[in-house]
């Protein structure tokens, strides 16, 4: 097993959501390889679909801290949303976990769905995962081909294909 490093979160965000697909998520127990991700933030352009595209708030303070952290929040006040943090200290970045295939075969297709599968709520907001040995991501030599799409129930930013979702 190879967990992935700091030095991988630490790139430019839509480098880490393309990279991400195929990675092994293992969390409570329970494990699955990423199919879907959406990058939001990063310096490479503004990003007003971003939670961060306004500034540092309480919510989102965690996206300006170091790369490999868990952003985890609630929408719609019943379904959490995982992310992790790219690029360097400082540089609001963030790529959100849109799908997984877990280890039970089934392909949980959208955030909500697999942090029900997972049991991820806010708890896990800003656990790191370099040093937590319950809360990781691992490398696999799964390579999927994917597509880009513009990302998912956003008002503004939607003219970025910030979105990659493998041909699984």
């Amino acid at each position: 097993m190879k967990k992935l490093i700091k030095e991988f979160f630490n790139q430019p965000t839509l480098t880490v959501a393309k990279e991400l697909l195929g990675a092994r998520i293992h969390f409570n127990g329970k494990t699955g390889v990423i199919t879907e991700t959406e990058a939001y933030g990063g310096a490479a352009e503004p990003d007003e679909g971003s939670h961060a595209h306004k500034g540092k708030t309480p919510r989102n303070a965690i996206m300006f801290d170091h790369p490999g952290l868990v952003y985890v929040y609630l929408i719609y006040g019943m379904y959490h949303c995982m992310n992790f943090i790219a690029e360097d200290h400082g540089i609001p970045a963030a790529v959100l976990i849109r799908g997984v295939i877990g280890d039970d075969g089934v392909h949980y297709n959208g955030p909500g769905k697999l942090t029900r599968y997972f049991g991820i709520t806010k708890d896990q907001n800003g656990v790191d995962l370099f040093t937590d040995n319950k809360f990781f991501v691992e490398q696999t030599e799964i390579e999927y081909d994917y597509e880009t799409t513009p990302r998912i129930g956003l008002k503004q930013g939607v003219d970025k294909h910030w979105r990659f979702l493998a041909k699984v």
